[in-house]
């Protein structure tokens, strides 16, 4: 690869063993290059502009000028520019992580303590690298790491295909990389009386959904909040996915109901889409309203063709708004997705959802 083709990354740390081994990671990628670092974000601040890096890697906890004044003042500069949060994940850290996706940082990986420099170094290898590839617009690498078996899935249960899709009974959504922002952009323009459930899985540590939960619902007509394993699924309200627990529907005698399990991880994550979505198809069928936002890898697909074959609506991302066309861009390219929609025209579309009879397609 050409030297003016690599992708330039801006190291922002206090931990000097910490920009060593994120530089040494970097640069083993032939399509990545080092543009720089910086100890502290003031520091950084005079270099950015010099450097004119492709992404920037940011520490939250640094002295005299942490990494939410960071965040704030690079988007000033360049509102543009992906910049990955790695931090560890303390409470405190959680809290401004969430601040600092608020204020435009495009994503996050937890760093592990400078102490433990052989797991840092496997995260960095096998989850801060990857995300620094998709938000520069490279080519997945290969995993080399093998998943591990999911649980098999009980057989679908097909039912013949209506002659109308009925308005919808369940919107879930799935999201990954980019999803805060889209979160807090679609939410806030679905309306209180919403009548149906909204249920979403998002992928995120434990750490992190409560929080996120709170400021989507401070922002919403809707309430927001993180499920609560076998309460009962009503209209007008979202669900979010704890962390590290899968989330499902099932039906109890003629009530909906959700329940929590930490079931093997399916496409690394856990919640995953899938889980989710093959749930929804077996519960709500044709029913059915499934939302694939922005994010990485191809969590969802499997879920989607479950609903697919059920009859269900699914709708994607588009590309040009979505901060990585992984999971948007798997369904659509797999023929599944009925509309392919710029995010702030996707709560327009649910409502409209809820409330159309469309022709069954063929």
């Amino acid at each position: 690869m050409r030297e003016q083709t690599k992708r330039r990354v801006f190291i922002i740390d206090d931990a000097v063993v910490m920009r060593k081994a994120l530089s040494d990671a970097i640069l083993q990628d032939p399509a990545l290059d080092v543009a720089g670092t910086a100890g502290n974000g003031r520091l950084a601040l005079s270099k950015f502009p010099l450097l004119k890096p492709d992404i920037v890697l940011l520490d939250i906890e640094m002295p005299d000028f942490d990494g939410l004044e960071t965040v704030r003042a690079l988007r000033k500069i360049n509102p543009h520019v992906p910049i990955i949060l790695f931090s560890l994940m303390t409470e405190r850290a959680a809290a401004d992580t969430m601040e600092a996706l608020t204020l435009g940082a495009t994503d996050y990986v937890n760093k592990p303590a400078a102490s433990d420099i052989t797991t840092a170094l496997q995260v960095i290898s096998t989850e801060l690298i990857p995300k620094i590839r998709a938000l520069c617009h490279l080519p997945e690498k290969p995993s080399i790491v093998e998943e591990p078996p999911a649980l098999t899935a009980a057989p679908l249960r097909l039912s013949p295909a209506p002659h109308l899709y009925s308005p919808i009974q369940i919107v879930a959504i799935g999201v990954s990389t980019g999803g805060p922002d889209a979160l807090a952009r679609l939410m806030p323009s679905l309306p209180a009386n919403l009548p149906v459930p909204v249920v979403i899985a998002q992928h995120m540590p434990a750490a992190f959904t409560s929080l996120l939960a709170a400021r989507l619902s401070a922002k919403s007509p809707l309430r927001v909040r993180e499920c609560i394993s076998g309460e009962q699924l009503v209209p007008g309200c979202a669900i979010l996915a704890p962390g590290d627990f899968h989330m499902v529907a099932y039906k109890e005698e003629d009530v909906v109901r959700l329940r929590l399990h930490q079931g093997p991880k399916e496409n690394f994550c856990r919640p995953a889409v899938d889980v989710l979505f093959r749930s929804i198809a077996e519960v709500y069928g044709t029913r059915a309203l499934a939302v694939i936002l922005t994010g990485m890898g191809q969590d969802g697909l499997k879920g989607c063709q479950a609903l697919h074959r059920f009859g269900a609506r699914i709708y994607v991302q588009d590309e040009a708004s979505s901060v990585v066309w992984g999971m948007p861009g798997f369904v659509a390219r797999a023929g599944l997705a009925d509309k392919i929609i710029p995010l702030d025209q996707i709560a327009e579309e649910i409502v409209r959802a809820t409330k159309m009879q469309l022709a069954a397609r063929p």
